[in-house]
């Protein structure tokens, strides 16, 4: 498992310190809830810096089927491929609720973080981000959908959860299926997993109606099924793996064969 960077990222603090002394060239946008910041294919080369709110980004395939890429809130930066140059748009970014942000062009991005002297802090905050991706993806081809929920639940929990004394708080509204896109699997497979994980008392929902989320228990959860599944993948008969290998192309002699000295003909005279 990856490490878990600190809830609060004191870089995420210099930053926006950073980006309000950039006023020439920045812009506040106000963007309504299910506004698109921007959309796949779109020419874009400013980074976004959110103020308040939440913005997830997506990715639709040839399909129609949207893949949920992550999910952003107050203090964190998107859109950031744009340094690579391209300027055309690969994902989708979308406002979960009203949102604040500030666009700067990519250039003087780059100039304001030099002058503060936080291209290091920058890229320690990417780092990460490429941490959580690569955990992301390791979780896709090694473990179920119910694991891969339950460490989404908790990656959720550290980046937009409040914690309180036994529990911790997401007060952003997810439904089944956005789950369902983040975790790669279908809607009604999520509504399944969450209510077994209400039932284990995992997880609850308060009276504003927002995820509350037992960490420690969750995190206990996940790795006793992962024990579970080990043992289970142990236990297999592998042998088959180092048996030796047949000749399909030898002939193979039968008993009339056997009963005489093995000279019958393949074939009819």
């Amino acid at each position: 498992m990856n490490q878990q960077a600190p809830r609060d990222d004191p870089f995420k603090e210099q930053l926006r310190e950073s980006l309000q002394r950039e006023t020439l060239n920045s812009r506040t946008l106000k963007i309504a809830r299910h506004q698109n910041v921007y959309t796949c294919g779109d020419q874009d080369g400013s980074v976004y810096f959110i103020e308040s709110g939440q913005i997830k980004q997506l990715m639709l395939s040839s399909e129609g089927k949207e893949c949920l890429l992550a999910i952003h809130s107050a203090g964190d930066i998107f859109g950031e491929l744009c340094l690579r140059g391209l300027g055309e748009r690969l994902e989708t970014a979308t406002a979960m609720k009203a949102t604040v942000l500030e666009q700067i062009p990519s250039a003087q991005f780059l100039a304001r973080l030099g002058r503060d002297s936080r291209l290091e802090g920058f890229v320690r905050y990417l780092a990460v981000r490429i941490a959580d991706q690569q955990q992301v993806i390791a979780n896709l081809v090694t473990v179920d959908s119910e694991q891969r929920l339950g460490k989404t639940l908790l990656q959720l929990a550290r980046t937009l959860g409040k914690t309180d004394q036994q529990s911790t708080r997401i007060e952003l509204k997810i439904s089944h299926d956005e789950l369902s896109e983040m975790v790669g699997t279908t809607r009604p497979r999520i509504s399944l997993f969450m209510q077994r994980f209400r039932n284990l008392g995992l997880i609850k929902t308060n009276l504003d109606r927002f995820l509350v989320i037992n960490e420690k228990k969750l995190a206990d959860y996940l790795a006793q099924i992962a024990s579970a599944s080990g043992r289970v993948r142990a236990g297999r008969d592998d042998s088959f793996l180092t048996r030796p290998i047949l000749n399909r192309n030898r002939p193979r002699v039968g008993l009339a064969s056997k009963l005489t000295g093995g000279d019958l003909p393949l074939g009819r005279n």
